[in-house]
Order: C-alpha cells, then structure tokens, then sequence
C-alpha cells in the first residue's frame, strides 16, 4: 500500500472516552510501523475538537486515569508512554489547540487520504460522525451512516435480527416515557415476556454501561431508572445461562468472518470492569467448540453483518445455550487495540494487527470509490 495521509479520530463524548484513547494509541502505532503519515485528531468529553501537536497526550493527561483495556502485553501503556513522558502535568492548552463543537478543523480539510474512527458509543459509533466525513467527501473505515445508527441501538438492531430470521435472545423494549408513567404495567410486562433473572440495557451504549443484572423482579425498578438515565430506550432482556463468543467480521461486499473466539471471566456476568481490567477476562481462540457449531458461528456473523449493510469491520458477540446459537448484538467500531478481541481473532486466523488496519483501509477506500452509483 502507498503511504497515505491518515487521520484518527479518537476520545469523544461518550462514557467509553478512554477505551477509545486505548483503541487511538494501539492504531496509531500500527500505521506509523507501516509508514504512514497520521494526523491525530481528538475530541474532548465536551465535544470540542482537540487538534494540532500531540491530541493523544492531551486528552490522556486530562482524563487522569488509567486507559482500560485488556492489555495483556503492555502494548497500550507503551503506545503512551512513548508518546508522553509528563502525562500528570500535561494540559490540553500546553499540548493542543481546541476548536469549538460543531465546527470543522483544518485537520479534517487539509488533504486527508482517510479517517479511521476510534470513537465508541454515542457521537461516534452511532452514524453521527459517519454522517459528517459523508458531508465532507472524506473516506472514512468501517460501517456508513445507516449500519453505524442500527449497530448503536440495541431495540432497532434487534428488529433488524428479527426481520432476517436471526436467532435473539427474548426481550422487551420499554420507552423511558411508559416507564415514568405507568411503572406497574411494565413491570407486569416484564414478567409476562420475560421474566427474571434478566439483564436491563440501555438501548444506545456500549461496554456493558448502564448494564444490571436482575435478579428478583423487587430490582427490576432500580434497574429500569439507572438504564433510563442513560438512553431514553431501554431494554429487558432474558437472562440467557451461556458461552460468550465472539466472532471478528472483515470486508465490504463479500465480507469474511474470521475464527470464533470465547470470552471467559471469573465474575458474574461480563460487566464494565471484567471487560476492561487487566487479567479479569480471557479470550480463547479457536472457541473449544464443535465444527458444526464454528460453521453456524461463523455463517451467522456474516449474516448479522450483512443484516444491518455494514461495511469495513464488526465484532459479532453470540450466546451459546447448550447447542443453540443465539445472536447478542453487533459492535461496528469494537475495542481496537492489538490485544482486543476483535485484533486477536484475526491474528489467530492469519491477519496480522498492521496488515489488519491496512486491509480495513483499502476497504475504506473501495467503499468510498463505489458510492454514487461508480461502477
């Protein structure tokens, strides 16, 4: 591949701020080791851009804390370490210059080749910046608008499932509204659909935020406000007794999934921090699993990715109850650090984590030389 000019945009305004600076840090590395030029981009938790000199460092030193990843190797901490020295006296002013929310930096207008996205959640996994690099002209990875907005909300991406006959998990959708005003009619649903134990989300984060286990239908209140203080959808979902497998999906028109990796931890369910603390969970790949069941996995990723017209990358998460292969959700921009599942599925399955972010850059700019009708 020639040597591009490329921009990474990371940090954002959602609750997964610092998993995106890990996911910034890793592919960073990756594409100065292939030799192309890249231009940071960050946006604060405010959602101001932070832009020129060294946004990284900047946003690292103003989130005062340690970026959370699976982290095994160290390859994230030294990512930063190599690109900051005095992170605890650092400031955003002294390292970068900001620009107002809403406006559009030179950076972005300045000739980029391409834009990897390493925003997760809202305001960056949710169509919403697809949409302004779609304005802008700018070729960007991963999924467009349309893909980006089902993948975020869980209601609207379990609809889609549903309506190309993928196999879900029972839920319910509640509207934080019909909550508020009539909290007994939904409980009294809750216990007719789905019952307890049940899990109760946020239809529109990631990383398990907002995330509760019930476990007696007097929790499911205390449930219900916390994730309705997120989103103003939520869901209630069946608690499913079941393997957690995840399966990493690559291309555009013909995508490819790649070997099955299964999620173990020695918590209860995978919350926030079994996700993202060091040594709390562990990655098995291939899965232990039958060849019939790694065939279904596989095929109903493509499925899932397909369903949605995703485009570039995603993580498709499954349960497997016994035999049963169950469809969790989609992750079009999952945790992207050379030690994230998605990376480490691939690297088990022959890709490399520079090849991979080159592949996902040649397929960004297939897709964007294929708009319009372009043959």
């Amino acid at each position: 591949m020639p040597r591009l000019r490329v921009g990474v945009v990371f940090g954002g305004r959602s609750g997964e701020h610092e998993v995106s600076l890990a996911s910034a840090a890793s592919v960073i590395a990756a594409l100065e080791e292939r030799g192309h030029a890249v231009v940071p981009i960050g946006i604060a938790r405010n959602g101001r851009w932070v832009v020129g000199g060294d946004p990284l460092r900047a946003l690292a030193a103003e989130a005062r804390v340690a970026l959370p990843s699976n982290d095994a190797d160290g390859a994230v901490k030294k990512a930063l370490a190599d690109r900051a020295e005095a992170v605890e006296s650092a400031s955003v002013e002294s390292l970068a210059r900001t620009e107002p929310a809403g406006s559009l930096p030179p950076e972005l207008r300045q000739g980029l080749d391409v834009v990897m996205i390493m925003l997760h959640g809202p305001y960056g996994e949710d169509g919403t910046i697809q949409g302004l690099f779609e304005l802008a002209d700018v070729p960007y990875v991963g999924a467009g608008v349309l893909a980006s907005a089902v993948g975020m909300d869980k209601a609207t991406m379990k609809a889609v499932f549903q309506a190309h006959g993928l196999p879900i998990v029972e839920h319910l959708v509640v509207a934080r509204h019909e909550w508020r005003r009539a909290p007994e009619r939904i409980a009294a649903r809750v216990a007719e659909t789905v019952g307890v134990p049940c899990f109760v989300k946020p239809a529109n984060l990631g990383s398990s935020v907002g995330i509760s286990k019930v476990r007696d239908a007097e929790a499911l209140a205390d449930a219900i406000d916390l994730a309705a203080r997120h989103d103003r959808k939520i869901i209630v979902e069946r608690a499913v007794r079941a393997r957690e497998i995840e399966v990493s999906v690559l291309g555009n028109d013909e995508p490819i999934a790649s070997l099955p990796g299964e999620i173990s931890y020695d918590g209860e369910w995978y919350d926030y921090s079994t996700k993202y603390l060091e040594g709390q969970s562990r990655l098995t790949v291939p899965a232990p699993v039958s060849p019939a069941i790694m065939q279904k996995l596989r095929e109903l990723a493509v499925a899932a990715f397909r369903a949605i017209d995703c485009s570039g990358m995603a993580r498709v998460d499954f349960f497997l109850e016994g035999d049963r292969v169950l469809v969790n959700e989609i992750n079009t921009i999952p945790g992207f650090t050379a030690t994230s599942a998605y990376a480490k599925m691939w690297a088990a399955s022959g890709l490399r984590y520079s090849a991979l972010v080159d592949r996902l850059i040649e397929l960004a700019l297939e897709r964007h030389q294929g708009k319009g009708g372009a043959p």
